[in-house]
């Protein structure tokens, strides 16, 4: 589902009421354990973090008016979708992220290349996600975008 937010409240306040609560708690896991320099804001739609062209002038590679996104998340039709990118591009956070998952959550994992989908909001593993996103620092994501990603 697509909501036109300007701002991560205002896109909250116009998911499901059921999920509003979840979000909220999403939202403030992440700025509690993201790592300095990364920028709250709406980006494709979604809250996302991302490094602030002040940080990374060139911006992302497909889009260089936007900053160089890093996570997201969204209120789908069905779930609830985190979106990571150090999980996409770095093979030791995804196997991380695959085996500590087991020991936050009875529910089979439904995850796609950088996203894992939880269809219910009571089973989002908030410890696991305050986790992950200490994984990357700005610079390193940096680093690991112009290295593996960034068409050169």
């Amino acid at each position: 589902m697509q909501y036109k937010a300007n701002s991560p409240e205002d896109y909250i306040n116009q998911v499901p009421e059921e999920r509003q609560e979840a979000l909220k708690k999403l939202r403030k896991t992440i700025k509690e354990n993201l790592p300095k320099d990364f920028e709250e804001g709406i980006q494709y739609g979604m809250i996302g973090y991302f490094v602030p062209h002040e940080i990374y002038p060139d911006g992302y590679h497909c889009k260089p008016e936007e900053p160089l996104p890093f996570m997201s998340f969204a209120s789908q039709k069905n779930s609830v979708n985190l979106y990571h990118s150090g999980i996409y591009a770095v093979p030791e956070i995804n196997n991380w992220f695959v085996k500590e998952y087991s020991k936050h959550n009875s529910r089979k994992l439904d995850m796609g290349k950088s996203c894992i989908r939880f269809k219910k909001v009571d089973a989002i593993p908030y410890d696991l996600i305050g986790e992950l996103c200490k994984k990357l620092s700005v610079k390193e994501w940096i680093d690991i975008y112009e290295t593996n990603i960034k068409k050169k």
